[in-house]
Order: structure tokens, then sequence, then C-alpha cells
């Protein structure tokens, strides 16, 4: 694990969405697919989002590849962070589909070590997976390595109809070695929730004022 970064905690706040786009995204609910719920969502959240706020996207399984290592490794910084970005986010969103695997661990070692090169502030991190990691790494043992020598990256994940108790445990894990919170969404309703939730955290933590205490 790197340790030459720089924090400064009055630098400003940066969200990346991670966004699970794995095969099992096309399954159905709520007569649609999980995909299209999560597409609908986003396009509301997105908007919400001041233009000042500096956001990114990456996705992951969006594509098979030859081999298993191949589809291991599919996972894409889709839009750079950047002030502004919302409709970009949203453009790039619909040019994918899902069709792999689950490369949870992956996407998160290269959000972190690449995604974020040149920002010193918080990284705050919104992952969205419905299901756990199948690439044969585990993203609650990388956090907790990753913590050791980083502060600076705290990750909200939210679990989107997933009913595995280990996958559970896992992802609950990942969020709050990291200070980050974690959102068991069985329905659209509860995923735009926890989306609008975790957004919502970096307003709040903006929008802080201390008041003098009245003698």
């Amino acid at each position: 694990m790197p340790q030459n970064y720089t924090y400064d905690p009055d630098a400003g706040e940066k969200i990346l969405f991670i966004i699970d786009l794995s095969n099992s995204m096309n399954e159905s609910l709520e007569r649609s697919t999980k995909y299209n719920l999560m597409i609908k969502t986003m396009k509301e959240i997105l908007p919400q989002i001041s233009p000042d706020t500096e956001i990114g996207l990456r996705v992951y399984g969006h594509r098979m590849g030859f081999t298993p290592i191949e589809a291991c490794r599919a996972s894409t910084l889709a839009t750079p962070i950047a002030s502004n970005n919302s409709s970009n986010i949203a453009h790039s969103l619909s040019k994918y589909k899902p069709r792999g695997m689950t490369p949870i661990t992956f996407s998160l070692k290269q959000a972190i070590r690449n995604d974020f090169i040149g920002f010193t502030g918080k990284k705050h991190i919104i992952l969205l997976t419905d299901g756990g990691e199948n690439c044969d790494e585990s993203p609650c043992r990388f956090v907790m390595e990753m913590i050791k020598v980083r502060r600076d990256v705290q990750i909200d994940v939210i679990a989107f109809n997933i009913n595995d108790s280990d996958d559970l445990e896992q992802l609950q894990c990942t969020a709050l070695v990291t200070s980050g919170k974690f959102y068991n969404a069985q329905t659209s309703a509860q995923l735009y929730k926890g989306f609008n939730n975790s957004i919502n955290r970096v307003k709040n933590v903006e929008a802080k004022i201390i008041l003098p205490q009245v003698k």
C-alpha cells in the first residue's frame, strides 16, 4: 500500500461513484431489472449534487474478457472526477451494459491509487453492488490494510438486493472499517434512500456551522 500521499482536511471532499455492471444486474426486480432501476435512480440523484462538488464515475463488470483474469480486471474510470459533472456521468452510464464479473477489490484499488491522483482532501467513494466479490479477493481485507497507512478514504457501500450473509458481512466491513456507511437496499426506494443519504452526508459536513456558546 503506497504511503506517499498528502492529506489536507481543508481541501474539500471528492466523490467517486463505483457502480456494479456485472451480469447479475440484468436480473428482474419490481417488473424491471436491477440495472434499469439503478439508471433511473442515478438520473434522479445526480441533479441534486451541487455543480461545485467534484464527482466522478468508475464502473466494473461491464465486459467479460477471454479469461477469468481479464474479466476480473474489468474496471474503468468512465468519468474522471471534476466539478459540474452530473450530466457527463449520466451520459457515461448509458454507454455500458451489465455483462461480467464482480471485481470489487480491484476497482477499489484502482480508484484509490489512480482516480484521486492530485486531490489532497477527503476521498469519498460510494460503492453500489448487487453481489459480493467473486474474483478471489476480499474488499474487507484490502481496506483493513489500507487504513494502516491512509486515513483520507471513506467508503459508503450500498448493497442492492443482496441476501447472502457472507457477502453482506464483507461489504459491511468494507464500509465501517473506513468510517463509511452501509446501506442494505432491497428495493428501488431503499436504493434511492441509500444514494440520497450518502451524498447528503457530504452536504451536511460542508454546511456545518458551529454556533458560539451562550454564556
